[in-house]
């Protein structure tokens, strides 16, 4: 083999490994591709599925709905609940009921304790913040049955027209349907009368067509016998 077969040998492996690399990173770019579309394609699935957009409706609707319920509870029923604990109690809410396990005193510039209490550095049972905790959920869950009582009475009456505007038609459907039947079964009667009655009328044409011909027969047999 001489020196120009050798490279020319030599220049064919080198253009078949070319083009074989080349082959290889093709199919990687087209599987990459695969993957991308794939991913990208799920991704479109999901943000799209009927589940997901209701629950970003509901998370969005109930967050406008908490704040209807907390201004609701803040601003109008809680105040009149302090309103009416204050006329009972002599104070003007919860906020200051407490059982103090260490006390602890504010000091004036002296040193000298005081008889004001000093809250920060004193030990005490909140009841006033436990009560007010607890009124709290009870009016937010009494306006949420309200509101969703409000609500469901609401779509039972809504349900309850639809049901009946949809009964009213089937009704009317059904009276449509009866009427265009016996209109029907009154225009078959009438044409089996109207074909009864022509058939009855080329029956007594052809009858007296035959007692013509009868009459016209006598009348050539009395002529012949003459």
């Amino acid at each position: 083999m001489g020196k120009a077969d050798r490279e020319h040998l030599q220049a064919r492996i080198e253009a078949g490994e070319e083009a074989e690399r080349k082959e290889r990173q093709k199919q990687m770019k087209k599987e990459l591709k695969k993957k991308k579309d794939g991913f990208f394609a799920d991704f479109k699935k999901f943000i799209t599925r009927g589940n997901v957009l209701d629950m970003a409706v509901g998370v969005i609707v109930g967050s406008a709905f908490t704040a209807i319920v907390n201004a609701l509870s803040n601003n109008i029923l809680k105040p009149i609940i302090n309103w009416i604990l204050a006329l009972i109690l002599g104070e003007d809410s919860l906020s200051e009921i407490f059982t103090f396990l260490k006390k602890a005193y504010v000091l004036d510039e002296a040193g000298v304790a005081t008889a004001e209490i000093d809250l920060a550095n004193s030990i005490y049972i909140d009841w006033g913040a436990f009560i007010n905790a607890i009124i709290n959920f009870l009016l937010i869950a009494f306006t949420l049955f309200m509101i969703v009582r409000t609500i469901n009475n609401i779509r039972k009456k809504l349900d309850a027209k639809e049901i009946e505007a949809a009964a009213a038609k089937a009704a009317a459907d059904a009276e449509k349907a009866k009427a265009e039947a016996d209109a029907k079964a009154e225009a078959d009667a009438a044409a089996k009368a109207a074909a009864a009655a022509e058939e009855e009328k080329k029956a007594e044409a052809l009858a007296q067509f035959y007692a013509n011909v009868e009459r016209q027969t006598k009348l050539l047999e009395e002529i012949a016998k003459k």
